[in-house]
């Protein structure tokens, strides 16, 4: 297999491409407080994937960052991310007890010795080291051997140069050997779905897109929720942070030894299941059920808060995060709590109110409605597709309401995002991070700062 990926990627190849490393660390902790200790640190089987000469983060997104400098101390490599430590902490878990999840760091593998140093978001927007590591590409403790087979790698959008293009992973879980032909389907059907829509569709051209599916024993992922536990191949499941529809992994190794068998900058994970449900972390994964008749609006909006670090537009849906009085400015770059002077002001309408107006009391109405006999419908544990008809209607109802509105339109300051019915603001009335509704498309904010991410790892 290792042979194998080298020489599928040989074109790609030369005598400066350098390997890819990843350390692996423990970050844990609780709401009050977090430590890091080392894993392991592993080299991959394949060359590094992206441009040697755009190898530091000029985004300024992400909860954390990691940069890697040299023994002059210079930065020859960084990334902002998010984590599922870092959105488990804001959990009403984390106040009661101590956990310990595993993380990341690829980057390209260096000549000699490094530090790698983890930064935290402050409230003033700024940041500050939490933690830092030595690492040396040439110890004897570095993990050289090949990871566990994920099967043959399948191209499904080939546009050139790894090193010069965005590459796209979507991984399979919870697929048997049998249902390989299955994934494959699922992996095409969803990917031209996310060419369908803006700004991906004008910068088709600007990926590649790859797809692996380790093969699991049974077909299925887990769901605490209903008695259902499995363990599928990424070891993802629903009711994570006890939410019924979040889907993550938290075996880290195994995802990341199964992606490393591809060229990638991104992953989407599809689950094999018709459960709605889906979950996105900046610069970790997205994930999505490929099944349900909503996979193709969760598959993009996941997308959207993996590639982009986009958050929810949305507020009504419950959520597992402890609420708090403050509003301090997200790092995030689709909401803001500035509606006068929002990250976005280069993009609003001319002449429109900041804050926007908009049909906002009777959008929650309805909506908090829906919540209602949501909960209601998976408390009697109905068949899915009772969920998608609620959902269907909802999105009929919403498409009709913010799409007719004065200001339906137009860039502004909308009040109502980021989970939170105020305090918080948005760049257009509705978006695919606010509704499921695909039609609306992503906001102006959104659009800017997905193109932005893209813009990063393609050449110019």
């Amino acid at each position: 297999m290792r042979a194998f990926l080298a020489l599928l990627f040989a074109c790609a190849l030369s005598a400066a491409t350098p390997r890819t490393l990843r350390l692996d660390y423990v970050h844990s902790g609780d709401s009050k407080g977090e430590t890091f200790a080392l894993a392991r640190v592993v080299e991959e089987p394949l060359p590094w994937p992206g441009d040697p000469d755009r190898a530091v983060d000029d985004s300024n997104l992400g909860k954390y960052k990691a940069e890697v400098r040299d023994a002059s101390g210079k930065v020859i490599y960084s990334r902002g991310f998010a984590s599922i430590f870092g959105e488990w902490q804001d959990t009403d878990e984390a106040t009661k007890l101590q956990r310990a999840f595993e993380e990341s760091v690829r980057f390209p593998e260096p000549g000699g010795p490094v530090t790698v140093h983890l930064l935290r978001r402050q409230p003033d927007m700024g940041w500050k080291e939490v933690w830092s590591c030595p690492v040396d590409p040439k110890a004897q403790s570095v993990e050289r051997g090949a990871p566990p087979s994920a099967g043959a790698l399948i191209p499904i959008l080939k546009n050139g140069d790894p090193s010069h293009k965005v590459d796209f992973l979507i991984l399979g879980d919870g697929y048997t050997a049998k249902e390989r032909p299955k994934f494959i389907k699922d992996a095409k059907r969803l990917a031209a779905t996310l060419f369908a829509y803006e700004p991906y569709k004008s910068r088709k051209a600007d990926f590649n897109v790859w797809a692996l599916c380790p093969v699991s024993k049974e077909s299925g992922i887990s769901r605490p929720s209903t008695g259902i536990h499995k363990r599928s191949a990424l070891g993802c499941t629903y009711d994570a942070f006890g939410s019924e529809r979040y889907i993550l992994t938290f075996d880290t190794r195994a995802f990341r030894d199964a992606a490393s068998q591809a060229p990638y900058d991104f992953v989407e994970i599809l689950v094999n299941g018709r459960t709605y449900g889906g979950g996105g972390i900046h610069q970790l994964y997205g994930t999505v059920a490929s099944d349900n008749a909503f996979s193709p609006y969760v598959f993009v909006h996941e997308f959207g808060h993996h590639i982009a670090g986009l958050a929810d537009e949305y507020y009504t849906s419950d959520n597992y995060y402890n609420p708090t009085a403050a509003r301090p400015e997200p790092w995030e770059p689709n909401v803001t709590a500035d509606p006068k002077h929002p990250k976005w002001a280069d993009l609003i309408s001319p002449g429109t109110l900041l804050p926007t107006p908009w049909k906002k009391a009777e959008f929650e109405a309805y909506s908090l409605g829906i919540q209602k006999r949501r909960r209601a419908i998976r408390a009697a544990n109905q068949p899915e597709s009772v969920m998608e008809a609620l959902f269907t209607e909802e999105r009929a109802h919403e498409t009709k309401l913010l799409g007719t509105d004065a200001n339906s339109h137009r860039v502004g300051a909308f009040e109502g995002g980021n989970y939170y019915a105020t305090g918080y603001y948005r760049s257009q009335e509705d978006c695919i991070m606010f509704t499921r509704d695909l039609s609306a498309g992503f906001c102006a904010a959104c659009r800017k700062a997905i193109g932005g991410v893209i813009d990063q790892y393609t050449a110019h």
